[in-house]
């Protein structure tokens, strides 16, 4: 992605070896404007020497002055490690202007050999970068690259933050101040910190990555403008240090507008590769002049570079419209349902434990003008809960929360030892006032058909008002893979479930399920056939779609060799549905793209969510058991597979 172009004075800052406090290193800069003059502050390191009793290069912040941005003069020292709570360093500042102060975050090091509990937030305040007026230690807890937002927003202050740097996952946060002395007060951060995940912006895309702030937020009138550094493979020999961008909404800076999905600059002049710590490109500092992005970046912690890029470029791919494109992937997928080209629509997010390992399987309902869809989620320690997502489309993801909607509540769903267990592979139905939440209760040995309740209307407004969950097959039965369906026939609930392989159909009185009255297999509507390609196992998939020629149920089968999940179709009588009218005895999906071939179990689609919307399905599947896709068919397409 060619979006920024290095100059050729490039670098702009180098370290001076006769003069002891940037002998070593210039790097990291960031840059404001005063009277006309471009501020430059910079990360300054020492040579080697006695400091506080260690032998240490020693960090502080440096201060030159430009006239057009590029050519910089007047180097002189403007914060140094004179506090207890900055004493081994001060390092990478953060500069913005906001009503007539400019406000300079750094990292402050208070301990040696460096650990994360030393290693924070620090705040110096001045009016005319002549003399300092106020220096603060900011935050109680491990953070980094810290800035202002150069506007209050809704009447407060509010900074970006990079919260457990050094505790990976590092954590993209917002923090918003009522008042000034909020900044630096000790309650204030210790009750923000323990709501982290309230305050969170979800940035990596995968678990083995970092990423940090970069440079302070920039106001266009497209919303906020963050460049930030995004590291690949942050764990290994082989990381990356690359700079991408993400665009802010102005109103609500928590909300993403669009961000890139690769760096448009990592590490390739001779500058960046070699140096004090080699490969690096970090963002530091930005700014706008005539249309034009003043990219100021450190390069292998050693100098201070920029780069020039088009604001209007960046701003219309960061909001480029995806017109919702299907991919083709054979002759054969073809004539069955077509992915979303933009797949997977959802995946894990490692800021968040709950979600940080797969978020799979989801259930899928249309209400109220947007899809609604509740996905499986696993965390770090093998626990599913389930997370809520919608979208106004079906495809684009519009809402998100940073928390689960459903957790294990009960004894029979949580966690016996070490290993899977939790709420597992939903599939809702609307009946009547209610949603009806299906799914799996695993408590590490058998897994069990539980449901639970939710008003409508408190489904629609997020109040997560649930009813006690149920758990109604036999202890020690391996059932799952169960809804209701979205009628009553004859007066009796249509419930269906998978035992002994085969997808079973059980017509009820009532859900009144207890340990003298249990769901257990009485029909068997879809078995393996030993002798066939579908000689595996079945389960249903979505809750069945019903249509004037019947009730449309998708469900998964296994195949052996290689257990294999694909996906088909049958149609069930209207007043009949235990009754199978036709099957498409043919593949509808397959595992086809890497993210369904490869993940926590291979060669898997695994659909628990069908919407029938304007006369076309949307199927919502888990792809290898770790992301979420959806593809679509029109429905006369499939009723004239199914032989209508």
């Amino acid at each position: 992605m060619k979006m920024f172009e290095r100059i050729r004075k490039n670098p702009i800052l180098v370290p001076n070896k006769d003069i002891d406090w940037k002998a070593q290193a210039t790097f990291n800069p960031c840059v404001a404007k005063s009277n006309d003059k471009f501020m430059l502050l910079y990360r300054a390191q020492s040579r080697l020497k006695d400091h506080q009793g260690a032998h240490m290069s020693v960090s502080t912040i440096g201060l030159a002055e430009s006239t057009d941005g590029v050519d910089f003069e007047k180097e002189r020292m403007f914060i140094e490690p004179k506090e207890t709570w900055e004493r081994f360093g001060c390092e990478d500042p953060r500069v913005t202007f906001l009503d007539g102060k400019y406000y300079i975050f750094y990292t402050a090091l208070s301990k040696y050999p460096f650990s994360s509990s030393g290693i924070r937030v620090g705040l110096v305040i001045t009016k005319d970068f002549k003399k300092i007026d106020a220096k603060h230690p900011v935050t109680t807890f491990n953070a980094k690259a810290m800035a202002l937002f150069p506007e209050k927003i809704h009447g407060k202050m509010v900074a970006i933050l990079t919260a457990n740097t050094d505790l990976p996952p590092s954590k993209i946060a917002l923090a918003i101040f009522d008042k000034e002395e909020d900044i630096w007060s000790e309650s204030y951060w210790n009750h923000w910190y323990k709501n982290l995940d309230d305050h969170v912006i979800p940035m990596l895309r995968d678990a083995h990555d970092q990423v940090e702030v970069g440079a302070p937020p920039i106001k266009t009138n497209k919303g906020w403008l963050l460049i930030y550094s995004y590291i690949q493979n942050y764990f290994c020999s082989d990381k990356v240090f690359g700079i991408e961008a993400v665009l802010l909404d102005l109103k609500e800076p928590s909300k993403v507008i669009g961000r890139t999905t690769e760096p448009f600059l990592i590490p390739e002049k001779e500058y960046e590769i070699h140096g004090d710590v080699p490969n690096i490109t970090f963002p530091s500092g930005a700014l706008i002049e005539n249309k034009n992005i003043y990219l100021y970046y450190g390069a292998a912690d050693s100098t201070s570079c920029m780069a020039i890029g088009d604001l209007d470029t960046l701003l219309e791919e960061l909001t480029r419209e995806d017109k919702g494109h299907y991919c083709l992937d054979s002759a054969y997928i073809s004539q069955g349902f077509k992915r979303y080209e933009k797949n997977p629509i959802i995946s894990p997010r490692p800021e968040f434990d709950w979600e940080s390992v797969a978020t799979f399987n989801p259930a899928a309902v249309y209400e109220s003008g947007k899809f609604h869809i509740i996905y499986r989620a696993m965390s770090r320690d093998n626990t599913s809960v389930f997370g809520y997502a919608s979208s106004r489309d079906g495809l684009h993801i519009d809402e998100r929360p940073r928390n689960p909607i459903y957790v294990p509540r009960a004894g029979f769903e949580s966690k016996s030892h070490a290993g899977n267990s939790g709420c597992e592979d939903p599939r809702i139905t609307k009946l009547g006032d209610l949603f009806y939440l299906f799914y799996t209760a695993y408590d590490g040995y058998t897994p069990r058909v539980a449901f639970s309740t939710i008003k409508v209307d408190d489904f629609l407004s997020q109040r997560w008002d649930w009813s006690e969950p149920k758990v109604i097959t036999p202890p020690g039965v391996d059932d799952k893979d169960s809804c209701i369906l979205s009628k009553k026939i004859n007066g009796q609930f249509v419930l269906f479930h998978r035992a002994d392989d085969c997808i079973c159909i059980n017509l009820e009185d009532n859900l009144d399920f207890h340990e003298n009255k249990w769901l257990v297999k009485k029909s068997c509507m879809i078995k393996p056939r030993a002798n066939h390609w579908d000689n595996r196992k079945f389960g249903i998939a979505a809750p069945p779609i019903e249509t004037p020629h019947g009730w449309v149920m998708f469900y998964h089968r296994v195949s052996v060799p290689g257990d294999i999940y694909k996906v088909e179709a049958a149609l069930l009588a209207l007043n009949d549905p235990t009754k199978v009218i036709a099957t498409t005895d043919a593949t509808l999906l397959e595992p086809e793209m890497d993210y369904e071939k490869i993940g926590i179990v291979s060669n898997v689609v695994f659909p628990c969510g069908a919407v029938l919307h304007n006369d076309e399905i949307f199927l919502y599947y888990g792809g290898g058991d770790r992301v979420v896709g959806v593809a679509k068919m029109d429905l006369k397409s499939l009723l004239k597979r199914l032989g209508i």
